[in-house]
């Protein structure tokens, strides 16, 4: 049985009854309430009780390009898998608090500094570059477990088997929600035979191939309605991290459907830019990476970086962003704020009043901001009222945005999965 966000009501707006007699009318407000309080439950579901995120789903070259970070730099961060945390370690600031509510996002960071600080190269591609090794419990018992902290320590002592490899098809990269539905979608490659060709994509040698075979074999096999429509389920979208608030947000930006924005998000990606370097959706194919294709803190030479005294820089909160920021004693000068904003917008407007005005008592003068939006805009955010310098302000009269960078910059993402991207620069 569908949700029952998905059972369509009759056109009378009442539901028949098996003696012919006629209820009261069922509003369509009260099924919609019922609709949202369902989403709700299955995202809070998903988010409360899951690691969601097993690497991070936004691309670090265009964050690293526009942050431009120097050695006078502290930046905050939501933590999601911890992959770009370290990313933008090797530009060396001064401080990178990563900050995340779901504390095994933060455990997964933890287990990857451990990795960086007590193994070998060889042995932390094994784990992260890989996706696991049948030797990884003894390295986590012998190396990794007495430098976690004790909820990460907790965590991890059960899950030993996330990256115990038995069989080249099983990687830690098909663990978490995002991952589980990564293989379940690879599954279906194969069932319906076009993994292959899939595959393939990473081969080609020019964007006309990858266009060709993209269109050929992928686009007309992999959207089908009954895709489509299974894309667009409250439990396949929360297991992406996408609540139905930010589904709404795009669809109502975007003029679009959520399955037909997918569409265009994964013809983007195979037929517009080069896959050799897309280390993002070669994971989800393979469940892998390989040393040419992978994040920067896989390659040697970043690990080595990061090894010798970068992996320090980097600190994991487990909080919302507005308690970190009421708690932090400092001042920070960048905040990348990936998402969450559509969510918080749409569900809880007061926390994101709140939150906004943590950020402008912490942000320094001339502090770079970035976030990325499901939705084409934001306009949510500039009405926003905080209290600067004791007077009452929009958040919009504070910022200057920088929207022609914004928007080459997103051509150029690598990931693709988003409608749009922020840069704005506190000014006043």
């Amino acid at each position: 049985m569908p949700p029952v966000a998905f059972v369509p009501l009759p056109d009378s707006e009442t539901y028949p009854s098996a003696t012919n007699t006629r209820p009261a009318p069922i509003k369509r407000s009260v099924v919609d309430s019922i609709s949202s309080s369902l989403s709700r439950w299955i995202f809070s579901g998903v988010h409360g009780n899951c690691l969601v995120y097993n690497t991070c789903w936004e691309d670090p070259r265009l964050d690293r390009e526009v942050l431009n970070l120097g050695a006078d730099d502290d930046l905050v961060m939501i933590t999601s898998a911890g992959c770009n945390a370290l990313d933008y370690a090797l530009d060396a600031p001064r401080s990178i608090h990563a900050v995340d509510m779901n504390f095994r996002q933060n455990a997964l960071l933890e287990l990857k500094l451990a990795g960086i600080r007590r193994l070998d190269f060889e042995r932390f591609f094994e784990i992260f570059g890989y996706g696991g090794h049948r030797e990884f419990p003894n390295w986590y018992r012998l190396n990794l477990r007495e430098e976690l902290t004790p909820a990460a320590r907790t965590y991890w002592d059960d899950r030993t088997h996330y990256f115990s490899r038995s069989d080249a098809l099983e990687s830690f990269y098909h663990r978490g929600t995002t991952g589980h539905f990564g293989r379940l979608l690879t599954t279906y490659f194969r069932v319906a035979g076009f993994y292959e060709a899939a595959c393939s994509l990473f081969d080609a040698k020019s964007l006309d191939e990858q266009k060709s075979i993209y269109e050929k074999y992928i686009k007309p096999r992999f959207f089908r309605g009954s895709i489509k429509r299974l894309l667009e389920t409250d439990l396949a979208l929360s297991a992406l991290g996408i609540p139905k608030a930010q589904r709404d947000h795009l669809e109502k930006t975007c003029g679009i459907g959520m399955g037909d924005f997918m569409e265009d998000c994964v013809e983007a990606v195979f037929t517009r830019l080069p896959t050799a370097d897309n280390y993002f959706w070669r994971l989800y194919l393979f469940g892998r990476y390989t040393r040419e294709c992978c994040p920067n803190y896989l390659k040697p030479e970043h690990f080595s970086r990061l090894k010798g005294g970068l992996h320090s820089r980097v600190h994991i909160h487990t909080s919302d962003l507005t308690s970190f920021l009421r708690g932090h004693p400092g001042t920070l000068s960048h905040f990348v704020l990936l998402d969450h904003m559509d969510w918080l917008s749409h569900e809880h407007p007061e926390l994101l009043a709140a939150e906004w005005q943590a950020i402008i008592d912490k942000a320094r003068l001339g502090s770079r901001l970035l976030w990325r939006s499901g939705g084409f805009e934001t306009g949510f955010i500039d009405p926003i009222k905080v209290q600067k310098s004791g007077e009452t302000r929009r958040v919009g009269d504070l910022l200057s945005y920088s929207p022609a960078l914004a928007a080459a910059s997103h051509k150029r993402d690598r990931v693709h999965t988003y409608g749009s991207f922020h840069i704005a620069d506190l000014v006043r």
